[in-house]
């Protein structure tokens, strides 16, 4: 089989056997700058691989999820929680017959430019920033600017939207795009349920009852019940939605974990010491902007101050940004030099 027929395989397979409502590859609104197709590869099949080979991607396994430097092997991080969501985004397509390949993309790139020590880490990025930051907003910006020094990912439409528009509050373009901002929420409450309950801040039965009784007692069993809501609510229609009953029990968990593992007296002092070494390598490098890696340096050259150190800091792993603080703060430590923060 010559290499072309692989792709037109993959388009003839699409409109056989994916939902009149699909995004099929073969209609994509294409890429900002016009390049040689792939004889091989559909243009989300390349977007795809461009994400998972990209620095960014790289960085996730090294950036907290909930909690910050977990003691053990097992707790979330930002790279596992991509890749939990791109399974769950993956099986909604499936289910629906939507564009598994587009739905993948998206989800792998949706969190790439999350900063340090997750959550709290962005509402002191967006404290600190004129402009405000979020993290959907800089996860397209590291796909359209930072990657690849400067030249950005150039990935498709779609993807670029679905990678903007997977919160909540967005409104994605396609299908795929609205099953990964589901596959998110999805994901994360229950891996975070998981991982309090392996740090001992909560217990099973310490969740509520009525929710549990609706999604189920296990993480299995409340993922596999939404991924059943969805399709039975949006199979043969123009949408992904959960059911009424199933969406307000995961609405419920959502806003429990919040009052009992993500705002907490113990996880709001974990934010003050993020706070005090992101502000402080905030307010450094705006006043010693020749301070900044060169590739911050001249990046600073087209955008305001301000922006280049929230993309410097925003990139950060949880690691490297207490391995820069202490470099800049402590004398004492010789842990890392210039040229090693130049190579990073």
């Amino acid at each position: 089989m010559r290499r072309f027929d692989i792709k037109e395989r993959t388009y003839k397979s699409e409109e056989m056997f994916l939902s009149e409502y699909a995004c099929k590859s073969r209609d994509t609104k294409g890429r900002e700058r016009e390049e040689m197709p792939c004889n091989m590869r559909t243009d989300f099949q390349r977007d795809r691989d461009r994400i998972i080979y990209s620095k960014a991607f790289l960085r996730l396994k090294n950036k907290t999820q909930v909690f910050f430097s977990p003691e053990g092997d097992h707790f979330r991080t930002r790279m596992t929680h991509t890749i939990d969501v791109s399974q769950i985004a993956r099986s909604i397509a499936r289910s629906l017959a939507l564009n598994e390949d587009l739905a993948e993309a998206i989800a792998l790139g949706h969190d790439l430019g999350h900063t340090p020590f997750g959550h709290a880490g962005e509402r002191v990025v967006n404290s600190l920033s004129p402009n405000g930051f979020s993290h959907n907003v800089q996860s397209l910006r590291v796909v359209d600017v930072l990657e690849k020094e400067g030249r950005g990912l150039n990935l498709t439409f779609e993807v670029r939207d679905g990678i903007l528009n997977h919160k909540k509050s967005g409104n994605p373009a396609t299908l795929e795009g609205k099953a990964v901002s589901l596959a998110d929420r999805i994901a994360y409450v229950n891996h975070d349920i998981e991982d309090a309950i392996r740090a001992g801040l909560l217990r099973a039965e310490d969740l509520p009852k009525e929710d549990v009784a609706v999604l189920g007692a296990s993480s299995r069993d409340r993922i596999n019940t939404m991924i059943t809501s969805i399709y039975e609510n949006s199979e043969g229609k123009n949408r992904v939605a959960m059911g009424e009953r199933e969406a307000k029990a995961l609405e419920n968990l959502r806003a429990f974990m919040f009052d009992k593992v993500y705002i907490t007296p113990t996880s709001m002092k974990e934010e003050e010491r993020a706070k005090r070494m992101l502000s402080g390598m905030y307010e450094y490098f705006k006043a010693n902007k020749d301070r900044l890696p060169a590739f911050y340096l001249a990046l600073s050259e087209r955008y305001p101050l301000e922006q280049v150190i929230c993309d410097y800091l925003s990139s950060m792993t949880d690691k490297f940004a207490i391995a820069v603080f202490e470099y800049i703060f402590v004398p004492r430590s010789w842990a890392l030099t210039e040229k090693d923060i130049e190579e990073i």
